[in-house]
């Protein structure tokens, strides 16, 4: 009696079992909707088109992550960390074998917005499809025209991920997308005027900035995605580097930036302010430069209608004059090594050799992009296609990681800064996991 009732329970508790496990393997394998299922992979396209899709391109940095010096541009190979392992940009030309030639317009839709390749493959989130869903239908038709008719296909194979088995199950990325990644195109704002909302669709969508300059949460998801949230372009570290805040927050963001300095730094890559260096330099090189200069101050208006945190950023820096103590840790190594080039008073030569005083790397609490630059210099900045003479020289093969940490903890206590000391067993990681700065940026001619 006892085990026929024990059956019966059990077949009662397999019904919903089964019933859920149903429902998770439809909704981890199903492939989302998109407005181009009648589109045809292979269909020709007014060059007027493939065009304006050379310059969504452009506005989404797609060569960033897909293209490596030496190689076929959008060929892929690009090496991404991940807390996981290893994973590599593919090889998005084209190409029927190893690229997207195969692609229809639905499953370009499906892999930009939604992280989806054919097959029902989900994406790592390393690929910024939770900004680039906000893409309008128009720019990803003409995205498709650009990749199948605007570059050459290239014979690249993929580098498979060097994640291990079971964590390289990527059926769990559906889950992930279900808690963390939106679904909606952007959608304008009434309340605000043209130039804000176009700002606003750069910004969160194809510039996707917030994948840099968004704290991550502890699933590796930005913790806002639009103005709608105040971490959201709030500053975060990736990858050795610290992407500072673009709200106005005037120690650590833009605070102290009018629109049109906002505009003359992604125009040309440098303004009185500070210069491009670490991983904004390859988005300089590659994406803000080409950008309309209506859309720079689109941007520029939005970034400036972000407010600042008080609270966070403390009280706004101020310049302080001092007198050069050389018996202060870090001074004779910064007027010896520095000063040549930022000047003895920390001001610089603006707008080539750029201020240490009130520098975001010498006021932000996080001192990573101060020590990385300083042992491995700056890659070179190209402007309208002119190489840039003056570069920040790699330093280390001629200091010690304590001489480092002195010479940038003078630097961040120094003319009103206050970013804080720096210990050279921080300098001594980011030497083992950094490489020097290339001599040769990633320059892509589309055309």
């Amino acid at each position: 009696m006892n085990n026929r009732r024990f059956a019966r329970t059990a077949g009662w508790l397999a019904l919903p079992c089964l019933a859920a496990a149903g429902l998770l393997a439809w909704y981890v394998t199903r492939e989302p909707a998109t407005a181009f299922e009648q589109e045809q992979a292979g269909a020709s396209f007014e060059p007027a088109l493939v065009s304006r899709g050379e310059y969504v391109a452009r506005l989404s940095d797609c060569v960033a992550c897909h293209s490596l010096a030496g190689k076929a541009p959008f060929a892929g190979g690009l090496e991404m960390a991940t807390p996981l392992g290893a994973i590599h940009a593919t090889n998005i030309t084209p190409d029927k074998n190893t690229g997207i030639g195969t692609y229809s317009l639905a499953d370009f839709d499906r892999a930009v917005r939604h992280g989806v390749a054919p097959g029902g493959r989900r994406l790592y989130p390393a690929m910024p499809y939770p900004s680039y869903v906000k893409l309008s239908d128009d720019d990803i038709k003409a995205l498709y025209a650009f990749f199948m008719q605007g570059i050459q296909p290239a014979n690249q194979p993929n580098i498979p991920s060097d994640i291990p088995w079971p964590l390289n199950m990527r059926w769990p990325i559906a889950l992930w997308n279900g808690v963390f990644a939106p679904t909606a195109t952007y959608a304008a704002k009434p309340d605000q005027d043209a130039l804000w909302n176009r700002g606003a669709y750069i910004v969160q969508g194809p510039g996707h900035c917030g994948s840099c300059h968004t704290p991550r949460g502890l699933a590796f998801n930005e913790k806002a995605l639009d103005e709608s949230g105040k971490p959201f372009l709030a500053g975060a570290l990736l990858d050795g580097w610290y992407a500072p805040s673009l709200r106005q927050d005037p120690n650590t963001g833009l605070g102290r930036w009018s629109e049109p300095q906002i505009v003359q730094f992604l125009k040309t890559g440098r303004n009185a302010h500070a210069v491009v260096y670490g991983s904004m330099t390859e988005a300089f090189n590659n994406s803000t430069q080409f950008m309309q200069d209506d859309d720079l101050a689109a941007i520029a208006r939005y970034l400036k209608s972000l407010p600042g945190d008080p609270q966070r950023d403390g009280t706004p820096w101020q310049y302080q004059a001092v007198t050069t103590n050389q018996d202060v840790p870090g001074a004779r190594t910064y007027a010896t090594r520095c000063a040549s080039c930022h000047g003895l008073d920390g001001k610089g030569q603006p707008e080539w050799m750029p201020p240490l005083a009130g520098a975001t790397s010498a006021l932000a609490k996080e001192s990573a992009s101060a020590i990385n630059i300083t042992l491995n210099g700056s890659q070179r900045v190209v402007a309208a296609g002119v190489p840039d003479a003056y570069r920040m020289p790699a330093f280390r093969e001629q200091l010690s990681d304590q001489e480092i940490a002195e010479v940038l903890s003078y630097v961040r206590g120094t003319w009103g800064n206050q970013g804080g000391t720096v210990d050279a067993k921080a300098v001594g990681k980011l030497r083992g996991h950094t490489d020097p700065a290339s001599s040769s940026p990633i320059i892509l001619h589309m055309r």
